[in-house]
């Protein structure tokens, strides 16, 4: 059996700010987002990076923090829920969520949110069948499917009318 890594001095990028932690290199990324450095967007869901409630974008792309180790994220931009809006001007992806009421119990917004985002970034005008591919291993129980799946469509919206507001 493998020993665990004694800690490492790293350094994080994570929206936006540069934090310095001592840290085993193999923690889930996910630890050291909620018990160190007060993330708490990203949850523990299944531990297995099977459910998405975990999301997070590594420069800009949708990963499983729960399954991702602290040493692999090294020299990239991680984004939380947090970094993406504040709570006000939250981030078209938010604000469609928030008018679309597309939650129940909330716990899969996270995922749900992160990825919708690493979509848009990728496809800015997703038809209803890419959002739902997109999706499709994001878990919610609650099913407030159809509501997520308008409030992608409403956020793409909202992020076209954000880009032509900032390029007129």
């Amino acid at each position: 059996m493998n020993a665990p890594r004694p800690p490492l001095r790293m350094v994080l990028q994570v929206n936006h700010a540069e934090h310095s932690l001592s840290v085993a290199p193999d923690t889930p990324l996910l630890y050291i987002l909620r018990n160190d450095l007060a993330c708490n967007g990203p949850k523990y869901g299944c531990g297995l990076g099977q459910c998405g409630a975990c999301t997070v974008l590594v420069d800009g792309m949708a990963a499983r923090s729960c399954v991702l180790p602290v040493r692999a994220v090294v020299g990239h931009e991680v984004t939380t829920l947090e970094g993406l809006g504040t709570p006000t001007q939250p981030d078209p992806v938010q604000q469609a969520f928030i008018d679309e009421q597309a939650a129940q119990c909330g716990y899969c917004l996270n995922g749900m949110i992160m990825t919708a985002k690493a979509l848009l970034a990728q496809n800015p005008d997703p038809d209803e069948a890419q959002i739902r591919e997109a999706l499709r291993f994001n878990l919610c129980r609650c099913g407030t499917h159809v509501e997520i799946v308008r409030a992608v469509q409403r956020a793409a919206v909202l992020q076209r009318q954000a880009a032509e507001g900032a390029a007129s």
